[in-house]
């Protein structure tokens, strides 16, 4: 039996990545550009502080040489470089904005729903923008297990999207709230390369060092720029991933962090917190509990970070 055709519209692809002006004439002129994440912004810091951190992290990579592009999903399309009014609105009281991994965009996109990226999210849109820098404060991990279990399923979508996309991500390890030693294993099974800047153990965000050693290490922004450089030319390449760790002065006590972490542990137990909720819980119990210790540890590390991740592009892009 003949089928009648089905008629149908042509199809034409929606332009839903929108880059600012002046980071579009960056990457046009070869200049730096420096990913900065927006969930820290919107999630991670208290408003008020936020905002005053989203400028000073915009002032540092200036101050290096490269051009800063926040990114964000704002009215149905993802930002990538925001100016003075979107910035007001990413770090509001009353944002609304949602926490968007890389699964979330598409959804995010068409329900015109407002949001935050993530480290997984940021890189894959740095990426698609031509961006290959991205500073931030932590990577997200696998989750240690909770009190009564053996293990967590629970491991952070920012691996599998380091694993895949090839952007240079720079951050004080992972939030010391995770399992450091099996998230360290899924990378290399990932076959994600680890560097040490100055030093020669994974940091533990918090902490300058955690037990784990790596196998390299480099002491300055050239050569972490010369690792990238090499690594991108090399065929079907992970991103990577530059450990930097805390600045000394803002290293928190070992032993507060520590009594932190085993009191939070078991906030979670008591509160039946799961998934994606885990993090911010414990992150919010010590900002709390240690009187605001945690986050001036938190912005530091990520100023640094940031201020890195900026030398390193515009290194890059001199070559």
């Amino acid at each position: 039996m003949d089928r009648c055709p089905v008629a149908r519209k042509e199809w034409r692809p929606v332009t839903i990545i929108a880059i600012a002006d002046e980071v579009r004439a960056a990457l046009a002129a070869g200049r730096g550009v420096v990913a900065l994440e927006s969930t820290i912004l919107s999630h991670g810091l208290p408003s008020g502080r936020n905002r005053k951190v989203a400028e000073r992290l915009e002032a540092v990579v200036r101050e290096a040489g490269a051009v800063p592009a926040t990114i964000a999903v704002l009215d149905g399309k993802i930002r990538v470089g925001l100016d003075e009014r979107q910035l007001d609105r990413l770090c509001a009281a009353d944002s609304g904005l949602v926490k968007l991994s890389k699964r979330d965009l598409g959804p995010a996109i068409a329900m015109n729903q407002d949001g935050a990226t993530t480290v997984a999210s940021t890189a894959a849109i740095a990426h698609a923008a031509g961006i290959g820098v991205f500073g931030t404060g932590g990577l997200g991990g696998v989750h240690l297990p909770l009190p009564g279990k053996h293990s967590s399923w629970d491991v952070s979508a920012d691996l599998d999207a380091l694993a895949e996309t090839p952007v240079l991500v720079v951050s004080s390890g992972v939030k010391s709230v995770l399992d450091i030693e099996a998230t360290l294993e899924l990378l290399e099974t990932r076959s994600v390369p680890v560097i040490g800047y100055q030093t020669d153990h994974f940091p533990g965000f918090y902490l300058r060092e955690s037990a784990y050693a790596l196998s390299w290490r480099v002491d300055t922004p050239k050569q972490a720029a010369d690792v990238v450089h090499a690594h991108w030319q090399v065929p079907g390449q992970a991103g990577i991933l530059l450990a930097n760790p805390i600045p000394p002065e803002y290293e928190m006590d070992r032993e507060l962090h520590d009594q932190l972490l085993a009191d939070g542990v078991k906030l979670l137990d008591e509160r039946g917190v799961q998934g994606r909720d885990v993090t911010p819980v414990l992150l919010e119990h010590f900002h709390t509990a240690s009187s605001g210790v945690s986050l001036d540890a938190n912005e530091a590390l990520v100023v640094a970070n940031v201020t890195l991740a900026a030398q390193i592009a515009a290194d890059l892009a001199e070559r």
